[in-house]
């Protein structure tokens, strides 16, 4: 018993991590997905990411929800500040958000929280 109790001890934390880790790359998988269909949005568009909604990305991708509320959290969020420039941030089942920033085509990758799950100590989850 004392063995079995010690592989317990040693083996549940590490499968929980897993867990942790798995609901992180479905969100980092929806946040790739929204970019791709947000650049086919711009392409269509002149280059303009203005006017871009969550039904427009769903007409483009239909695994996106076609709606904010669809996508509650845990879940993905858009936002445009102007023609040039998005924000896309996925959360996962667990609160970690990873997000997805083009300014101008500078692109960021940051998450939260740090050195948890998916999101490791540079913040960054592209690298």
């Amino acid at each position: 018993m004392l063995i079995i109790g010690i592989l317990a001890a040693i083996a549940l934390p590490a499968f929980f991590n897993q867990k942790e880790k798995a609901g992180d790359s479905k969100a980092k998988e929806n946040a790739h997905t929204a970019q791709v269909a947000m650049e086919t949005y711009a392409t269509e568009n002149g280059g303009s990411y203005t006017g871009v909604t969550m039904a427009a990305l769903h007409k483009i991708e239909p695994t996106i929800s076609a709606t904010e509320a669809e996508a509650a959290k845990p879940g993905l969020r858009i936002s445009t500040t102007a023609s040039n420039k998005y924000k896309i941030e996925s959360e996962s089942t667990n609160l970690h958000t990873f997000s997805i920033e083009n300014n101008a085509g500078e692109l960021k990758y940051p998450c939260t929280p740090k050195e948890s799950g998916g999101c490791p100590a540079s913040e960054i989850w592209n690298e």
